[in-house]
């Protein structure tokens, strides 16, 4: 599945990949991710996608954007929108679908092997492109979950999927209790 030569990149989409691992109850260890691809291949770049909120003295994901930013990721962010929805509830919604599906394409050409953290079945025609360009993808996420993580139709148009519960012995740790 992974060749030392290939070129690779990892596509991290944050809240998805956090609500897989929390639902699998660990933690991700982001510095030995980083290790295991490079003993896999030559990783060119390593992308993580979060949405923020602005403003708060203190945001949760603070800290983790930091560490990554310093420690090898190329870290984007945008702000979290809020809206009202019909039942007059406020909401908050920071998709970073546009930003991944971009980055991807244009990093391409320049790929063997691209590497995506979601189960996100809107991801399947960005697979495709990206396919089409003679790229191979493997998506990571899970089917251990109750619902599974993983959409049946980006598992399908995905070279290879893996498992994140596969991959806890690799890069992962059991979740923190408080």
């Amino acid at each position: 599945m992974f060749h030392s030569t290939d070129r690779l990149a990892v596509f991290i989409d944050g809240s998805n990949l956090y609500s897989a691992a929390r639902s699998l109850q660990h933690d991700l260890d982001f510095r030995r991710m980083l290790d295991w691809f490079r003993e896999k291949s030559i990783l060119t770049r390593a992308y993580y996608y979060t949405a923020v909120v602005e403003g708060e003295e203190f945001s949760p994901v603070k800290p983790l954007v930091d560490w990554l930013d310093y420690n090898g990721f190329s870290v984007v962010t945008k702000p979290v929108r809020r809206f009202t929805d019909g039942q007059g509830h406020s909401r908050i919604k920071g998709n970073m679908d546009i930003e991944i599906a971009v980055d991807m394409l244009e990093l391409a050409p320049r790929l063997d092997h691209v590497v995506l953290f979601s189960g996100d079945g809107d991801f399947r025609r960005l697979v495709q492109a990206v396919q089409d360009k003679g790229v191979r993808v493997t998506v990571i996420s899970t089917q251990k979950t109750q619902p599974p993580h993983i959409a049946d139709e980006l598992r399908r148009q995905a070279d290879a999927f893996l498992d994140l519960n596969d991959l806890m012995a690799e890069f992962g740790r059991p979740k923190a209790t408080q």
